[in-house]
């Protein structure tokens, strides 16, 4: 992988993560919560400030645990998107549902070279033992 192109992954799972939390804090508490004036579901954000911080400094681990943690919000908004009855919501889901899908595959691209790079190290070094 280029490091251009690296850099490319970096920014889109980066931006993504942080247009998410975004998103979901201006979805539960003005443009469509489930109870007039913001609900308690805007507690869902939580779970996503938690890789914040490890995701902007590009950590290898935190991008590999917050691709699995990003799945559940897919279904949420996959979920919302096909059941919510206000359009504004529906809508919402869809983009929730766009945004997860940029996260998750920028920060799939951005982890091969390294998970390519732990394989080979990992032959090299049982090749070295079996000697």
């Amino acid at each position: 992988m280029t490091p251009r192109l690296s850099k490319a992954c970096y920014l889109g799972a980066s931006a993504s993560l942080v247009a998410l939390i975004l998103l979901c804090i201006a979805w539960e508490l003005f443009l469509a919560p489930l109870r007039p004036g913001g609900s308690w579901m805007v507690l869902k954000v939580v779970p996503l400030l938690l890789p914040l911080a490890g995701v902007l400094r590009r950590d290898v681990y935190t991008l590999q645990w917050s691709a699995m943690l990003i799945l559940l919000y897919f279904a949420e908004g996959i979920v919302r998107a096909t059941s919510d009855r206000l359009p504004l919501s529906a809508t919402l889901g869809w983009v929730e549902v766009a945004l997860t899908c940029i996260y998750f595959f920028c920060a799939l691209a951005y982890l091969r070279p390294h998970k390519q790079a732990a394989k080979k190290l990992a032959r090299q070094a049982i090749d070295k033992a079996s000697r």
